[in-house]
């Protein structure tokens, strides 16, 4: 039983941000329901890769949910969706701003029938001006900011090679959802959460943010190199390339010692961070020359033993076999299929695994019983919840943003 056992979540949202929100809360015991349109979340179709039948891409976020079917221009459908959200303890949903308040789930209907509610919209640029615009992850990488930052200084911009905002939008929502939660645990009121993708890039994006909102710095893309560290890239060994990130003067120090160029480090063109990111085009042929003599991870265990931080450049296969080696078993099964572990862990209530991602509708009939009034149970937020399997929630809802 996870921290968040006994918390409903209606998931209406699809695609990644939401879907990825929501598994989270699974992960840490809430139940979810995840309610899906007749054809099912867009993901199910976006393959290859698949492991059988089904797209990776759904089963990478979907995992510890139910799936029911729900035609929302269908009354019948409707009105479970209205009573499921009038019992949950949380709602996310990604549809365009106002798109479901024809079907009366949007926050004031909601909210007028379930005054606890915590209800989740993720979109991708707010419910303002930017409520028309439709909310991609490449847009907002592209919009941001993000995609100017990436690539080489004198080649085209690049995207990064993940979603980064739609999770960094679903690990925000979360944030909300946890902080929401603990507000209605003070007062009993709930509220309305809203995450948009621009403002995730914008915060996400950190330094450069800071640089052009604090200092009037429009940052430009660099390659990989840093604009305030040396060496914090990229460098070429005798095989493959490793990533140096020796970040202070004691760090460059060792890493001087480790390549047998001590005296580099006495240099005053490079004691410091600012004499370092200066000089970095006469640096950088010196730590190159010594690092040529071995390969990455022969670099890579002799300066991590230094204290030097580091580490090869690999393709995925490679970055699960490290955490292999490092003792943090980065797959678990779940039913059978396997998946990547949750990335927090606690001393006291464990992260539990409980469902594989659902086929679609998987879970429709018995939530259908439920949300009809036909089986009950006892859900501490709520009043009532689906009996089914060891912890008591049904189905799961999808994620988008507009």
């Amino acid at each position: 039983m996870g921290p968040l056992s006994g918390v409903l979540v209606a998931d209406f949202s699809r695609i990644l941000a939401g879907p990825y929100a929501t598994m989270l809360l699974a992960d840490l015991g809430a139940d979810v329901v995840k309610v899906e349109g007749p054809r099912g979340d867009d993901t199910r179709g976006w393959m290859p890769p698949v492991r059988g039948q089904t797209s990776t891409y759904y089963l990478g976020v979907n995992r510890g949910k139910r799936s029911i079917a729900l035609d929302l221009r269908e009354e019948a459908d409707l009105r479970a969706a209205r009573e499921l959200a009038g019992r949950a303890d949380v709602m996310v949903e990604n549809f365009k701003p106002g798109g479901l308040a024809r079907f009366g789930l949007d926050y004031d209907s909601v909210r007028a029938a379930n005054p606890a509610i915590v209800y989740t919209s993720i979109t991708g640029f707010g419910s303002g001006a930017g409520r028309h615009v439709p909310g991609y992850d490449l847009m907002v990488q592209a919009m941001s900011g993000l995609m100017s930052l990436t690539g080489d200084a004198d080649g085209p911009p690049y995207r990064s090679g993940i979603s980064v905002f739609d999770v960094m939008a679903g690990n925000h929502a979360v944030i909300g959802i946890l902080a929401a939660l603990r507000h209605r645990e003070t007062t009993g009121n709930g509220q309305l959460v809203e995450i948009n993708l621009l403002s995730s890039a914008l915060t996400g994006l950190v330094n450069h943010s800071s640089a052009y909102v604090s200092g009037g710095v429009v940052p430009y893309r660099m390659g990989n190199a840093h604009p305030s560290v040396f060496p914090y890239e990229p460098l070429p060994t005798a095989d493959d390339e490793i990533i140096v990130a020796a970040a202070n003067d004691g760090q460059f120090r060792k890493l001087c010692e480790v390549l047998g160029i001590p005296e580099v480090a006495d240099d005053e063109r490079f004691a410091t961070n600012v004499g370092r990111t200066a000089n970095r085009a006469a640096l950088r042929p010196l730590l190159e020359e010594r690092l040529a003599e071995r390969g990455a991870v022969e670099w890579f265990d002799l300066l991590v033993k230094a204290g030097v931080p580091c580490g090869p450049i690999q393709t995925i296969d490679g970055g699960f076999a490290m955490a292999e080696r490092f003792g943090l078993d980065p797959i678990v099964e779940v039913g059978g299929v396997p998946t990547t572990r949750h990335p927090i862990r606690f001393s006291e209530t464990p992260v539990d695994y409980t469902l594989p991602p659902p086929e679609l509708d998987e879970h429709g009939a018995e939530l259908r019983r439920w949300l009809a009034g036909e089986e009950h149970g006892t859900h501490p937020g709520t009043g009532t919840h689906p009996v089914s399997g060891r912890r008591p929630a049904p189905g799961a809802p999808e994620d988008g943003h507009g």
